[in-house]
């Protein structure tokens, strides 16, 4: 598995053990909202649902419930190509309470 750009050197040597093979899913938060029920069940296709964020603000970036880190979205790859990647601006110290 490649290592993503920008990733820091293994001072814990994890990397070199069977933990540095086991994946992890990381989840990206790009707003929340809170409808009433009765707009949740109104909702369609092709229905626009209003976040509480502006394409601006910064993402954040968790494993279970635990945040890990804060980043921007950007357009990564071909020019054109639609892929997303966050490029991180905070990377939260394990063991801090956020």
């Amino acid at each position: 598995m490649d290592e993503p750009s920008g990733a820091k050197p293994d001072p814990a040597g994890l990397a070199a053990t069977p933990f540095g093979e086991v994946p992890v899913e990381i989840t990206v938060s790009v707003g929340r909202a809170r409808p009433l029920l009765r707009e949740l069940m109104a909702l369609s296709d092709d229905a626009i649902f209003p976040l509480d964020k502006t394409l601006d603000d910064p993402v954040e970036l968790f494993v279970g419930d635990k945040l890990i880190a804060r980043g921007q979205l950007e357009e990564i790859g071909e020019d054109g190509s639609g892929k997303l990647g966050v490029r991180l601006t905070e990377v939260v110290a394990l063991g801090e309470k956020r």
